[in-house]
């Protein structure tokens, strides 16, 4: 399954996409987590001190190799040089499997070691002085919407991403790479602000779309969020004196988390794993192939100098049966 977490700045979707990350490797899935959070904290929370955090590798630092790889031996993109972050898998490119090792991995996710288990963690990397007046930080997050286009994930399976703040995925297509979406939301009403953009903008495209309301202190907290977000509002998370130690750089062992939350956690998954039923590949590809040739037509096709959509390979579709036939192996 493939999750977001969403959120405006400080509503704790860093904190809550970290909680269920830990509730996942303790089960024994397999993870790959994302920070695509231009102010990375994901690392922070999953336990990672500034040393180790900082000696992440960055994902955006790493695109040449990333696209590389992925473009395998497809013949409609004449060089890796002519990708750009919504560019769709065909027949020759590689795919990126959850339970693999590969280049992509080796290049750009570490092991966080998390009670027991582990999960793999990827990063986009900080906005740095370097960027100042000359990139936009959506060009970060690029390497991980591409990295999503050429993945394919089974039950069981897990890529959580922590995603920018606000409604600053809209920039792109990355909105529509996920099988369920969790708005992590407080009751006030700006809490609810970003929650009113996520559900006009996703309504179009069948974007899975669930809150979780945050900070809730009593049940004026909770009317509110269910006057606001109605039949959205999938579970509520209260005070947590495990998340307080966890900030403080000390958390205690993950199974003393408290029942309540540690019950939000598994419900959080139950309405992640539901979805996998409703997978449609068909209309997963169509949406990425849409934003492949907006992207082209707005810019792609005058910065790389190449008719960009030229790369669609429209008898290709994403699935979990192509890895069988359709790609290439790693060299």
């Amino acid at each position: 399954m493939k999750i977001a977490f969403v959120g405006k700045g400080g509503s704790g979707k860093t904190t809550l996409s970290s909680l269920f990350i830990r509730h996942l490797v303790a089960t024994g899935a397999p993870v790959v987590a994302v920070d695509a959070d231009i102010n990375q904290h994901l690392g922070a929370a999953l336990g990672l001190d500034d040393a180790e955090a900082a000696a992440l590798p960055a994902m955006g630092d790493r695109l040449p190799l990333i696209k590389d790889y992925l473009r395998g031996a497809n013949p409609r993109i004449v060089s890796a040089r002519t990708m750009i972050k919504t560019t769709p898998p065909g027949e020759g490119s590689r795919l990126l499997r959850v339970r693999e090792d590969n280049p992509v991995y080796d290049a750009c996710a570490r092991p966080v070691e998390l009670d027991g288990g582990a999960a793999r963690l990827m990063v986009t990397g900080p906005f740095t002085d370097a960027d100042l007046g000359v990139a936009c930080y959506h060009s970060k997050t690029g390497a991980v919407e591409l990295c999503l286009n050429h993945l394919v994930d089974g039950p069981g399976e897990y890529v959580v991403v922590d995603m920018t703040a606000g409604s600053d995925s809209f920039a792109s297509g990355m909105f529509t790479r996920f099988d369920i979406t969790f708005l992590v939301a407080e009751p006030t009403r700006k809490g609810v602000s970003v929650y009113r953009q996520y559900k006009e903008y996703a309504r179009d495209f069948g974007v899975e779309l669930k809150v979780v309301g945050n900070k809730v202190q009593g049940q004026d907290d909770l009317d509110f969020l269910r006057d606001e977000v109605g039949d959205d509002l999938l579970v509520t998370v209260g005070h947590s004196d495990w998340v307080r130690a966890m900030e403080k750089g000390r958390p205690p062992r993950f199974e003393l988390l408290e029942d309540v939350n540690a019950r939000a956690l598994q419900a959080l998954r139950t309405a992640a794993d539901a979805t996998y039923e409703g997978r449609d590949w068909e209309r997963y590809t169509r949406q990425m192939v849409h934003f492949h040739l907006k992207n082209a037509q707005s810019w792609g096709n005058e910065r790389t100098g190449a008719d960009l959509a030229a790369q669609v390979d429209p008898g290709f579709v994403l699935s979990e049966s192509v890895l069988s036939g359709s790609v290439t192996q790693p060299a």
